[in-house]
């Protein structure tokens, strides 16, 4: 508890280390007013009974702790923070972002006394360097679960988050248990019990296993260490995150039926045999949701609006993934910024194929697509995300988004999706490069889109009027660059070639003066979302509802 004590103190007094002090002119980023838009995050809650409403109260309540763990893993005291700003407009934009960096300008500070985000951001000691960690030697040093700190003699050491964040930890895991007994599906009772107690003792998979095994529950809730984008020195640490969620039972009848093709699709890559050796599980789970609530990671700046999880190599090796789509999310993205990017930038005769069901199945597919590929570095028990180090999420990122559009053709030719809806994928794909880029160069995704622009640019997958600045999508190359994308792509990761991959990113993955250019056109659109969620967005006080 001593070394806990001390590394949580300098933790909160990292945070308020001044550095080069910005001009005030600086201090708002000049779209803040538009960057975000704000959308209520509601759903139809009339089929839940009095039981499951209270459920959802309490996995909003589980969710809220999350969110203040991710604040000190991003940036550490949001309060601290807080008292350094007297503008309420920059204070709503810290808190937006978790911290003073704006994550949609590439971690650009926009509070006074703000240098460079550290790309360790908290899991990490403010003074350690790159050749100090990879020199040294501790249990723990490449966890997922773990900060590093200094013990007393000012060594590196690793304390486990279950121990770090002790407090929180237990008072989340009272949630999910008082959750588990209110809900009546067995499966996500199971489930929410897992995960309570992994959240105490830092073994996570099976709450994965069972989070798998769910299929009929009308609630779900993720929740806990996720995703490692946040640690951009290394990929290793997991960020706090949670989205509770309710079923959409129509649009997940919809999705049922394609998950049977992973297999067939995994055969079908554009690589060679020993690029695809591992085989998806088949029984991999397709849903849509309506979320309402986000909190921590995946609230922080660009909103996720898709969930393929879980990460754990070996369950999705064994058991699949399950891919959720986040309905009202999406749609809100659409309609506030996809059809307005299309009106700007696409020629009026392609607009009409931006459509809201090819923005939903090219974002379906790509989260399906992180299950197609390879995940250990042909030859060796060496993971790809690993090998590939900070570059993992940008590669994967990519990957998905390619194969999201090979899974589409193969399953047009194979007449599970309409033929005559394969150009509005095509189309919808190009504005969706244009949105995600917005997210910056912070982003996996922003750097995954950008790379996949210049390339397409390159082998002349769209052409661009330069008396209107409007694109047009040349159908045919633009498959046949997707294809060229996805075998170099697969090939980084199934060689683990970081130096390959890397010299790849550098080259593509840069925004040009005329790219610059285009993209101010769209500042008066929003670049993404911010939600007014909680409780009072939902109607959970009634205690009967329809059919029950």
């Amino acid at each position: 508890m001593k070394i806990l004590n001390k590394v949580i103190s300098s933790v909160l007094l990292g945070c308020l280390l001044a550095a080069p002090v910005l001009g005030e002119e600086e201090l708002v980023p000049k779209n803040e007013y538009v960057q975000y838009a704000t959308v209520k995050l509601t759903s139809d809650t009339s089929h839940l009974n009095y039981n499951q409403r209270r459920a959802i109260k309490e996995m909003i309540e589980a969710a809220k702790i999350m969110d203040g763990l991710f604040w000190r893993q991003a940036y550490g005291d949001p309060q601290a923070l807080d008292s350094l700003i007297d503008n309420p407009k920059i204070s709503r934009y810290a808190a937006i972002n978790y911290g003073p960096w704006d994550r949609l300008q590439g971690n650009k500070p926009f509070v006074k006394g703000f240098g460079a985000k550290p790309l360790g951001a908290r899991f990490y000691p403010e003074d350690m360097t790159r050749e100090e960690f990879e020199k040294a030697d501790f249990p723990g040093k490449v966890s997922l679960y773990t900060m590093v700190r200094r013990d007393p003699e000012g060594k590196l050491v690793a304390i486990g988050y279950n121990d770090y964040f002790r407090p929180e930890l237990e008072a989340a895991a009272k949630h999910l248990r008082l959750a588990s007994e209110l809900v009546e599906d067995e499966g996500l009772k199971k489930y929410l019990s897992l995960r309570a107690e992994a959240l105490l003792t830092n073994e996570y998979q099976q709450s994965d296993f069972a989070w798998m095994d769910m299929k009929e529950n009308p609630l779900d809730i993720v929740i806990g260490p996720i995703e490692t984008y946040e640690d951009r020195l290394y990929g290793h640490r997991a960020a706090f995150e949670a989205y509770v969620l309710i079923k959409d039972l129509a649009w997940s009848e919809k999705l049922s039926r394609f998950a049977k093709y992973l297999p067939d699709l995994q055969r079908d890559l554009p690589v060679e045999a020993k690029y695809k050796q591992e085989s998806p599980g088949s029984d991999s789970d397709l849903n849509a949701y309506d979320v309402v609530y986000y909190a921590g990671d995946c609230n922080a700046g660009s909103k996720t609006i898709a969930i393929n999880l879980p990460n754990d190599e070996e369950v999705q090796l064994e058991a699949g993934s399950r891919r959720l789509q986040l309905k009202n999310a999406m749609r809100a993205k659409y309609d506030k910024i996809l059809l307005p990017i299309a009106d700007t930038l696409l020629v009026p005769e392609q607009r009409q194929s931006v459509t809201f069901d090819a923005f939903f199945e090219n974002t379906m597919f790509h989260e399906v697509a992180h299950g197609l590929g390879i995940k250990k570095v042909v030859g060796s028990d060496v993971l790809v995300k690993a090998a590939l180090k900070e570059l993992a999420g940008t590669l994967e990122e990519g990957k998905a988004d390619l194969l999201g559009l090979f899974m589409i053709e193969g399953l047009t030719r194979r007449g599970e999706l309409p033929a005559d809806t394969l150009q509005d994928h095509y189309i919808t794909f190009l504005a969706g490069i244009f949105r995600s880029i917005r997210f910056g160069a912070s982003s996996a995704h922003g750097v995954a889109n950008l790379v996949r622009f210049n390339f397409f640019k390159e082998k002349g997958a769209f052409d661009r009027d330069p008396a209107t600045g409007l694109y047009k999508v040349d159908l045919k190359k633009m498959a046949k660059a997707t294809q060229e994308l996805t075998t170099i792509t697969l090939t980084f990761q199934g060689d683990g070639d970081y130096a390959g991959a890397k010299a790849f990113v550098e080259k593509y993955g840069k925004i040009g003066p005329q790219l610059a250019k285009d993209l101010e056109r769209l500042k008066a659109i929003p670049t993404d979302i911010v939600f007014e969620q909680g409780p009072e967005q939902l109607d959970l006080s009634r205690e009967t509802s329809k059919g029950f």
